[in-house]
């Protein structure tokens, strides 16, 4: 399990600029049966865990003072606009003996022959997968091997992920999660002088036409009366 150290923030609201010049992480820990802790920790460190663990696995926070080890969820993160540092993160301590739910991302790995050799476009339906577990089994990522997908009739369901002992997704199991498109049949572009060619002609072919039509004034004549 990833773990991480912190020490408790003693800055109030105004103050916390200056803790993040100095390359802190301002951070705050909750959960059901503990108490709110305001915490700092090393920017550089968070980003490294937060790499390898994410938002679903649990990791070992170690607080300066306490006695315990606090195992938690990476729950939420504030992002700098311009720079997308990270700029505050919350904690969060899950009763370890209750199935929570979370966001998982959904990771391809392999290569189609559908895509390679067919030229066909990979569609992927779901990216990120709700599913349920205790804590301590919740995974990182799940990952699907798209080596399967020979012919654009191929496809992976929700059904075939291979998922970890005491994980449930939460989406119907006959869900498309990925297939692949044939390609699209692209209608040659003519060239400019092909147009403009074009353009002359029909625009010659009108006049005609229109030299073709009698003249109004050209009207046929009107049987004489006879007496």
């Amino acid at each position: 399990m990833v773990s991480i150290s912190a020490k408790i923030r003693k800055e109030i609201r105004r103050e916390v600029r200056a803790l993040r010049k100095k390359e802190f992480l301002p951070a705050v820990l909750y959960g059901p049966k503990i108490k709110n802790l305001n915490l700092q920790l090393d920017l550089k460190e968070f980003e490294k865990v937060y790499k390898q663990a994410g938002e679903s696995s649990l990791i070992s926070l170690d607080v300066e003072g306490q006695k315990e080890k606090f195992l938690v969820l990476i729950h939420d993160i504030q992002f700098a606009p311009i720079t997308g540092k990270p700029i505050h993160v919350d904690f969060y301590q899950p009763p370890l003996k209750e199935e929570i739910e979370v966001t998982v991302s959904i990771v391809v790995e392999g290569e189609s022959i559908a895509v390679k050799s067919l030229g066909g476009t990979l569609v992927r339906n779901i990216t990120e997968i709700e599913v349920k577990a205790l804590p301590q089994n919740l995974p990182k990522e799940i990952k699907v091997n798209i080596d399967k997908l020979k012919t654009f009739e191929d496809y992976i369901l929700v059904s075939d992920l291979q998922l970890p002992q005491g994980v449930k997704v939460q989406r119907e199991a006959k869900e498309i999660l990925i297939s692949v498109s044939p390609p699209e049949k692209v209608e040659e572009e003519k060239p400019i002088e092909d147009k403009e060619a074009e353009k002359v002609e029909k625009k010659e072919e009108a006049e005609e036409k229109k030299e073709e039509k009698p003249s109004p004034e050209a009207k046929p004549d009107s049987k004489k009366e006879t007496k």
